[in-house]
């Protein structure tokens, strides 16, 4: 999946409802996907949105990693080095691996939260210090 913006394709530019359609997302998304940086437009002499081809791609990975747990700003942060790397499924996989790393780590952190929760029920005053 090429990422970069400006890849060629043998798709014309779209505009803002065109890309909705071809996305599966509403306007109001892409207008705050674009206000984020996440994709980028540019204004016709009309004032209307002119998006690449390959936007509906980038779409694609934003929503994908939304649904694996990524927030927009990581998704935000990550974008600029997929679109420089050499291997971009090289990289996407290095960054699941991350997110992996990320949940293993929040996982641990309530495991022990619920270990100390449990401890204090058994307390005659469960919120005092130890």
């Amino acid at each position: 999946m090429d990422l970069s913006p400006g890849s060629s394709s043998k798709y014309t530019h779209m505009k803002i409802g065109e890309l909705a359609t071809l996305s599966g997302v509403s306007r109001d998304t892409l207008r705050f996907y674009e206000e984020r940086g996440l994709i980028r437009s540019r204004r016709m002499r009309n004032g209307y949105r002119e998006y690449e081809p390959e936007t509906t791609e980038l779409i694609d990975y934003i929503r994908t990693a939304q649904r694996l747990g990524f927030s927009l700003a990581e998704v935000g942060e990550s974008l600029p080095a997929l679109w420089g790397a050499e291997k971009p499924d090289q990289a996407i996989a290095e960054l699941l691996t991350q997110k992996i790393e990320t949940i293993d780590q929040r996982i641990a952190e309530l495991k022990a939260l619920k270990r100390d929760l449990m401890r204090r029920i058994a307390q005659t005053c469960p919120l005092t210090r130890d």
